[in-house]
């Protein structure tokens, strides 16, 4: 596995993700506001030694083995400290995803770390196709995916944090991404 590279944009720093990032997941994603629309296998009240369980278990794991791509999302202005993760991930219609701290959502921030890693699962990784799931209900990631030209291709019930919802499929090609990227 070639090594994970750190990424820039304007205002943000995209660390590969470590163990050392575990206090600060946990820091960030033990709150409603961050998990109610992820996916229904993240548990509920988040257990205080969920995030480093998550790291050992999952995401290190997958990253060593190259089906997986995580990022800590950290302010160039405060690199020290996390506030988010965005993801890659080799998976039928499950290819990015994202969360924020509760304190950074709503200003802009996530649309940047998307568009960072979505960059590199394009021009890096080479792949023709980005597919992303997400709750329905869920106004700013759908504004995200709308934003960056991607089209919803199918909904179907998905098991969520929150309960059941419906669960809307997005997708971008490559050349879509690259025709807009010009």
């Amino acid at each position: 596995m070639a090594t994970l590279p750190t990424l820039y944009t304007e205002r943000l720093i995209l660390q590969p993700l470590t163990l050392d990032d575990a206090e600060g997941v946990q820091q960030q994603f033990a709150h409603w506001e961050v998990v109610r629309y992820l996916n229904a296998l993240v548990p509920w009240p988040y257990p205080a030694d969920g995030a480093r369980r998550y790291l050992e278990d999952m995401a290190l794991p997958a990253m060593a083995a190259g089906r997986e791509w995580h990022w800590s999302i950290r302010l160039r202005q405060a690199p020290a400290q996390l506030i988010g993760n965005a993801s890659l991930m080799d998976e039928e219609d499950n290819n990015r995803g994202f969360w924020l701290g509760p304190q950074w959502q709503g200003q802009g921030l996530m649309s940047e770390a998307s568009a960072a890693v979505t960059e590199y699962w394009f021009k890096v990784l080479g792949r023709p196709l980005l597919r992303v799931p997400k709750a329905a209900p869920n106004v700013g990631s759908r504004r995200i995916s709308e934003k960056t030209g991607m089209r919803l291709i199918r909904t179907e019930e998905g098991q969520f944090v929150a309960g059941v919802f419906p669960k809307d499929i997005w997708e971008i090609t490559r050349e879509e991404w690259m025709e807009q990227s010009l």
